[in-house]
């Protein structure tokens, strides 16, 4: 039925409940009888059992004597001869649906071999649904009919070797036909246009074996993005800003010093992990150095972005060569963390979920508009149980085919708790030691506050660290006030908030006033890709200092990181101060702006070292790194030194030393402190950071520099 032939709309809105909608303009919006009829031409009465005048429209409410049949056309019919088609409206937001026809197959896609190829979607309230072919480098399609089955599943079955044709499927939703890539393609063309058949097999390589990992507070995170790692003038990478220039090993600058991934080995990190690498909107994959982004746009979500790639219109190319870089990393004895977007997509209207099952996968409001807690005009609706499903597909995916060895959820407090439950219980069933992270923010959702991942409920979430925006702004200040000053810039107000984050923000003396149950929940950082670098926040904050006092108290801040308990996160370059010219949200600002600068990296040289130093202390010394609150709690004394100095006295469980202090001075100027008698060694000080330091210190009094952290450790 042509819409503009429709004298009013009809929507199933539950499985036996119809809203119509009469404009005024027909028939002054009034009519007293409606019937249904389908291509039987049986036609039967529906019980009237509301009416509302809304704006232009009468509103009826409607309730079936029977329940329809999905994907099967049906017409509403008025006393006044008019006529419309049944569309399939917010029943499918119903638990109802969700019940009918959850699928949990594992073949959803398409499933090619030797002689046959299989196709697979996922359209419950789709009437006809296709599949279209094409030989890559042909103008010529072939369309071809696909079955509907049980649970709104569709199939057919092509008996030949498809590979490398290209496939969209056609999916007649509401009399509407649409084009869309299969949600579940793990291949398309250059810019995501189409999907593409692959064998996959093909590309499989083994997994290295890798360094024991025990404990989440065992890693050191190291963010970075693909391109910015390498794409610097002077990185010593020959394949730069691409999957390739990110996996050479033994890369130098032009000083000679370890640049790129070898560099990362050297810092001593555990984990690196990327910006967004699935298939994202922002970069034309042609023309790749026309643009930037930092790829917060998903498209296809189990699909390698192509502008990483040497050769983003050969489907192979990315695949491959992601794997090579994973494959090189894992050589490193380095972890893999994957920064997932699974909060949203990049266009809700133009999405492979929106055009397949129109209104199922996102959530809307009370008035039935789409949510916008992401602020980028979606929010992901993972509580329904088929896209619940395709984040945990998506998840195993990027694990078994990928060898992704953690993940960081982006916007997680969009998603809600049982979905992140079934992520962590999946993972732990593919390898154990995932690391799983996310940024619990509670955003304007349509979800129950009781069902957010959020960091109000991290007790539901026991084993997903939580980014800690407390640290972050108890040490370095407000990040959404360029000019407030945090701890380490000398800011009393900051202090008891120091206190209680540096213990792991369990709430120390006072377990119910804590963040967090656990460390392992906390990850802490002062900066990250978002917002701006703790170095453009100095020059703000402290334009009239000496940029000397810059970097002391920026090396301070980093230090703090390093030896908090919990799960300490750098940003990529914050070891070398790492600078965006003030640029404070870079997500589509030029290479310039977003380039690691190996040239700095030279520059500070000294303090890379000292930061190498103070995460080899961390890795040596189980008290910076304790497991559980208890542990901490048991072997934590604070020292009574005066506000707003900082000093802890920790039992370390190693033989090297037995009592180890961390003492904190964020003021410019030296202070005296007392310590208890014998003889300690100076493992940190204000000039250098090693574990093995033969500096030694004997009496009752230290001095402690202005703006550093001082480490002693006795025998």
């Amino acid at each position: 039925m042509n819409p503009n032939e429709r004298n009013f709309q009809a929507y199933l809105d539950e499985m036996d409940i119809i809203t119509i909608l009469l404009p005024l303009s027909y028939h002054h919006g009034l009519s007293s009888t409606f019937s249904i009829t389908d291509d039987s031409q049986q036609v039967k009465p529906i019980q009237l059992i509301k009416k509302q005048q809304i704006e232009n429209h009468n509103k009826y409410i409607c309730r079936l004597s029977e329940e329809i049949s999905f994907g099967h056309p049906y017409w509403i019919l008025d006393e006044h001869g008019g006529k419309t088609d049944l569309q399939i409206g917010a029943v499918i937001r119903t638990g109802a649906f969700d019940e009918r026809f959850f699928y949990d197959g594992n073949d959803l896609g398409v499933k090619c071999e030797a002689n046959q190829t299989q196709f697979k979607i996922w359209a419950p309230t789709a009437a006809q649904v296709k599949v279209k072919l094409r030989k890559a480098n042909s103008t010529f399609s072939e369309i071809i009919k696909m079955r509907r089955e049980e649970k709104g599943v569709w199939s057919t079955v092509v008996h030949s070797d498809l590979e490398l044709y290209q496939y969209t499927f056609l999916v007649l939703v509401n009399q509407e036909w649409r084009e869309s890539v299969d949600p579940y393609a793990v291949a398309v063309t250059a810019n995501g246009e189409l999907g593409v058949i692959v064998k996959l097999e093909k590309t499989r390589r083994e997994k290295p074996p890798l360094p024991p990992f025990e404990n989440p507070v065992d890693a050191i995170i190291y963010e970075t993005h693909i391109r910015d790692f390498t794409i610097h003038p002077n990185s010593g990478v020959k394949q730069k800003g691409l999957y390739l220039g990110a996996a050479e090993l033994n890369t130098k600058s032009k000083n000679g010093e370890l640049t790129g991934l070898s560099y990362v080995k050297d810092l001593g990190i555990t984990h690196i992990e990327f910006l967004p690498f699935n298939d994202f909107a922002g970069v034309d994959e042609l023309d790749p150095a026309k643009e930037y982004n930092w790829g917060y746009n998903p498209i296809h979500f189990n699909v390698p972005e192509g502008s990483y790639s040497t050769n983003p219109s050969d489907p192979y190319s990315r695949i491959i060569e992601l794997k090579k870089l994973i494959d090189s990393i894992h050589s490193q004895g380095i972890r893999v963390i994957m920064d997932v977007v699974y909060n949203h997509v990049y266009i809700r209207e133009t999405s492979s979920f929106e055009k397949i099952v129109p209104g199922y996968y996102f959530r809307h409001n009370e008035l039935g508009f789409p949510a916008n807690g992401t602020g980028v005009g979606n929010d992901i609706a993972s509580e329904r149980k088929m896209m619940k499903k395709f984040i945990v597909d998506s998840v195993r995916f990027w694990m078994e085919e990928y060898h992704i060895d953690g993940f960081r959820f982006d916007l997680m407090g969009i998603l809600d708790i049982d979905t992140m439950q079934e992520v962590r219980k999946t993972c732990d069933s593919i390898q154990k030691g995932t690391l799983i992270i996310g940024e619990g923010w509670n955003l304007n959702t349509p979800l129950p506050i009781e069902k957010k991942a959020i960091l109000r409920n991290q007790s539901k979430l026991p084993a997903i660290g939580q980014f800690n925006d407390k640290f972050r702004d108890s040490i370095k200040g407000s990040t959404f006030n360029l000019y407030d000053k945090g701890y380490v810039l000398g800011n009393e107000h900051y202090h008891k908030g120091a206190l209680e984050t540096i213990t792991g923000s369990i709430g120390l003396d006072e377990p119910a006033s804590g963040l967090f149950n656990q460390p392992t929940q906390s990850v802490n950082y002062v900066e990250c890709h978002d917002n701006h670098t703790m170095w453009d926040k100095l020059g703000s904050c402290l334009s009239d200092l000496d940029p000397l006092f810059h970097i002391k108290y920026h090396r301070l801040a980093t230090a703090i990181v390093l030896l908090s308990q919990g799960i300490p996160f750098l940003h990529s370059g914050q070891e070398f101060f790492r600078t965006k010219r003030g640029d404070g949200n870079s997500y589509k600002s030029p290479n310039h702006i977003n380039q690691l600068d190996w040239d700095r990296k030279d520059l500070h040289q000294d303090n890379v070292e000292y930061i190498k130093g103070l995460i080899q202390i961390r890795k040596a010394l189980p008290c910076f790194r304790m497991n559980n609150a208890e542990e901490i709690r048991t072997n934590t004394h604070i020292l009574p030194l005066p506000t707003p100095l900082i000093g802890f006295s920790f039992q370390n469980q190693s033989e090297d030393f037995r009592e180890v202090l961390l003492l904190i001075n964020p003021l410019r100027r030296k202070q005296t402190i007392e310590i208890s008698t014998g003889a300690w060694n100076v493992i940190a000080n204000d000039k250098k950071a090693e574990i093995y330091s033969k500096q030694r210190v004997e009496g009752k009094e230290i001095v402690l520099e202005p703006v550093c952290v001082t480490i002693l450790a006795k025998k």
